[in-house]
């Protein structure tokens, strides 16, 4: 039974927390009763953490990826650990029960779609039944065309802005894919407005980055992009996950962003040519005799 307060018995606050010490980030000036797990950001109410879920385009849920270092490492982060590995073995064996994995037509189709890209010279890499960004994924190859027709990942980091694309051709210029975007005259003006850090900045600025897999997660890299060239021409020789992923950066606002062979403590050297050989066929995939 709970304890009754008597008359002399301090006051507790409402809903029986502490006071925070911490203002709503958002609006500056409710006090803070609630952090977002993935951002960190404090609100003081449910309007407030929409906001701020709008503006950063935050979905509230806690990286549980996230990198930390051997210094900060805690029993929490320990637990925390185990539980997602029970619920990635727990996602897979879900997965593994549909009859569409093992369905001799979905492993031809992927099989065939990475053969494609390996005669382009590009490392194309599928994930298992049941990732995210396996449902995600809609590249296809066009085999009268010979062209894929790729699902594509924007990101604007600057402005906290993610945009999805699907079916865009592997001959159209990465300049001519970011003009609905950032091109002051031909973006749409919603978009412009909310991505106007880059639309007023001048285009020789403006850098496309890929993300370099196969590194530690400490040790992240980037492969710097050429706008004039094609999306075909810049995902030669790299090594692609699912779909291609493309960070639109300021070259005066990046900093934590480091261009591979940028970095004077290792050589100019492309990690995902280390990691895999192109030339060498995966076990089980169907060669084309075309």
């Amino acid at each position: 039974m709970a304890e009754r307060e008597g008359p002399g018995s301090p006051r507790r606050p409402a809903g029986g927390r502490k006071m925070s010490l911490q203002r709503c980030e958002t609006c500056s000036e409710g006090e803070a009763k609630y952090r977002c797990p993935r951002c960190m950001k404090y609100s003081c109410s449910l309007l407030c953490v929409k906001k701020h879920k709008l503006a950063l385009s935050c979905n509230g849920v806690r990286d549980k990826t996230a990198f930390v270092s051997v210094n900060e490492f805690t029993d929490l982060n320990l637990l925390s650990d185990y539980r997602f590995l029970e619920d990635v073995g727990r996602t897979a064996d879900a997965a593994a029960r549909y009859p569409t994995v093992h369905s001799p037509a979905t492993k031809k189709l992927l099989y065939c779609l990475r053969n494609k890209a390996r005669r382009c010279n590009i490392d194309l890499r599928t994930l298992p039944v049941g990732f995210t960004k396996r449902k995600e994924n809609s590249t296809t190859f066009n085999c009268m065309e010979k062209k894929f027709y790729w699902h594509l990942k924007l990101v604007f980091p600057h402005c906290h802005a993610e945009y999805t694309l699907k079916g865009v051709p592997d001959d159209k210029t990465l300049a001519d894919i970011l003009k609905p975007y950032i091109d002051p005259v031909e973006s749409d003006p919603v978009v412009c407005q909310r991505l106007k850090i880059y639309t007023v900045s001048p285009q020789s600025d403006v850098q496309i980055l890929m993300k370099v897999e196969n590194r530690k997660q400490n040790s992240v890299r980037y492969n710097e992009l050429d706008a004039s060239r094609s999306l075909l021409d810049n995902l030669k020789g790299k090594v692609i996950i699912e779909y291609p992923t493309l960070f639109v950066v300021l070259k005066t606002l990046k900093k934590d962003m480091v261009v591979l062979g940028q970095d004077a403590s290792e050589p100019a050297e492309n990690s995902d040519s280390e990691s895999s050989s192109l030339s060498s066929m995966e076990e089980g995939e169907i060669r084309d005799s075309s």
